[in-house]
């Protein structure tokens, strides 16, 4: 009886230490985008209604593949920098050619939600390249099908 005890008491602790382990790398994007504006899913709603933004979704082909924004484009962001503000971007990649030749053209950026580091990443990327209209929809897929927004597959 008294080893059943022990054996549950570890198998518990497992969990919870992986559990603690796994919501401390849920760590959530910034809340701001300098050169760039955050905007809610409402917005990007209204936007994306009137067809008047390239939306990326950087999320990889098989998640765009399950539903993404109606009209979204595909641009994998592939990360391998930490989870900062300051992140390295050489050690990721990212195809800015797939980006609007237009860099005064308006781009939304999304990827699963707060916690989604690709589409601020992405965001960032297409701010240093000179994009002038970045927008980063910070609250992403989560929150566009959580509001029964369109969907296409």
């Amino acid at each position: 009886m008294t080893v059943r005890v022990f054996a549950a008491g570890c198998t518990a602790l497992a969990f919870f230490i992986s559990g603690s382990l796994f919501a401390a790398g849920d760590v959530e994007t910034p809340a701001s985008l300098a050169g760039g504006k955050v905007i809610p899913v409402q917005e990007a709603a209204k936007l994306a209604e009137k067809k008047a933004a390239t939306f990326i979704d950087t999320r990889s082909v098989v998640n765009f593949g399950k539903g993404h924004v109606p009209g979204a484009k595909a641009v994998a962001y592939k990360e391998k920098s930490d989870k900062t503000p300051n992140f390295d971007a050489s050690q990721d990649a990212f195809d800015l050619s797939k980006l609007p030749a237009d860099k005064g053209a308006k781009i939304v950026f999304y990827s699963d939600g707060p916690t989604g580091w690709k589409s601020f990443k992405a965001a960032v990327t297409a701010v240093k390249a000179g994009h002038k209209d970045v927008n980063y929809m910070r609250d992403g897929w989560t929150e566009w099908t959580a509001k029964g927004l369109p969907v296409e597959q």
